[in-house]
């Protein structure tokens, strides 16, 4: 390889690192001037641990955990508000694009000599930072109502891997939609329709196995039953009791919700690329 080629492709590697940084700073001012946009991901999340601890809690019995209060909602309920506020994720990142695109912005990124592929590399980031604010919130309230994190270190820093591996999925999953639709109401209109139900129809809020048929075989081998039983098992929760006849993805939760994680991120991600690319050069 000449000094030429070598040069240019480090000053390419340059520019496309410097492009990506300025679109994640981007999305990070936009969030703290709009702050209305983190409503999902803030007050949603709490909304619904407290109504669902203070309403439904001494009416739903849960299953075996670890330690002292181990049979309480709450701390059942929390792995499930957890995973629905995360599988959620990708409403924010869908609205965001479909407004980019609406409003003409990408228009006007794409007139500028910016790096291929910078712009959705920092809107990607941006949204994996952004997503860490409904996680610490979720903690800090968790701990507020009774939550307590009942296991070791490592496992706790294995649940909060888990999340953020989770919601990175999820942003592609955002790409796509925010891509494929045409509009930022077309985006709520569908995301509603498809991801509403499959947060509902999981262990988010009641064991799956108290599900009728054949409800309670989705909600088993839904991935968004798998991470809230991972999270729940990880912190020494909780969780739906695991019995000879469950299913496989009930016996190795964790295992199914990283198989799920590297499927969406390496199917979805190329498919989102290349829809986004199709619709900005239409």
């Amino acid at each position: 390889m000449s000094d030429s080629t070598a040069t240019t492709e480090q000053t390419g590697r340059a520019t496309f690192l410097t492009d990506t940084w300025v679109m994640t700073r981007r999305g990070l001012i936009h969030i703290k001037r709009v702050p209305e946009a983190l409503t999902d991901a803030t007050v949603q999340p709490i909304m619904f641990t407290l109504l669902f601890a203070y309403v439904f809690g001494g009416a739903i019995a849960v299953g075996s955990g670890k330690g002292a209060g181990s049979g309480t909602y709450r701390e059942f309920m929390i792995g499930g508000v957890f995973a629905q506020t995360i599988a959620f994720g990708c409403f924010g990142v869908a609205l965001s694009l479909a407004n980019d695109r609406k409003n003409g912005a990408i228009d006007r990124f794409r007139s500028l000599p910016m790096a291929k592929g910078s712009y959705l590399a920092g809107h990607a980031i941006a949204s994996l930072i952004r997503g860490f604010v409904p996680i610490v919130l979720m903690s800090l309230t968790g701990l507020l109502i009774g939550w307590r994190i009942r296991n070791g270190l490592g496992d706790a820093l294995a649940a909060y891997a888990l999340m953020i591996g989770f919601g990175f999925a999820m942003i592609w999953v955002g790409v796509l939609m925010g891509a494929a639709l045409s509009s930022p109401e077309a985006v709520q209109g569908v995301a509603f329709v498809v991801i509403f139900p499959i947060t509902f129809i999981a262990s988010t809020f009641v064991p799956a196995n108290t599900l009728p048929e054949p409800l309670r075989t989705i909600a088993q081998w839904n991935p968004v039953t798998t991470l809230a039983e991972s999270l729940r098992e990880l912190f020494g929760n909780p969780h739906t009791p695991v019995l000879p006849t469950s299913p496989w993805s009930l016996h190795h939760p964790v295992l199914y919700t990283v198989i799920w994680i590297m499927a969406i991120t390496v199917i979805v991600a190329p498919l989102a690329t290349r829809v986004f690319q199709r619709s900005i050069s239409d």
